[in-house]
């Protein structure tokens, strides 16, 4: 009885998988693919970087700062404006 499928014996499919897995493992494309990781991790590990994390912290911490300085310069302001009348009376 002869077989109606247009694909040849599963086994042999199975064999020329395997053959082309271990072909494509012992590459030079996966040598290149390892050193090139390797080299951007070492050069990223050289970078002065900062995690999101502590980024998002540091930018809340400058949000709430320009705040601060927002409140103390409309203070400084309204002082300054009060502190001008006094200078002409006394001048």
């Amino acid at each position: 009885m002869k077989s109606t499928s247009p694909f040849p014996n599963p086994a042999f499919l199975n064999d020329a998988a395997d053959k082309l897995s271990a072909l494509l493992k012992q590459s030079p494309a996966k040598d290149i693919e390892q050193n090139l990781k390797a080299g951007l991790t070492s050069m990223l590990g050289k970078l002065d970087l900062v995690t999101r994390e502590e980024f998002d912290v540091q930018a809340a911490v400058l949000a709430r700062t320009r705040e601060k300085l927002a409140v103390l310069e409309a203070r400084l302001a309204k002082l300054e404006s009060q502190a001008e009348p006094e200078k002409q009376r006394t001048a």
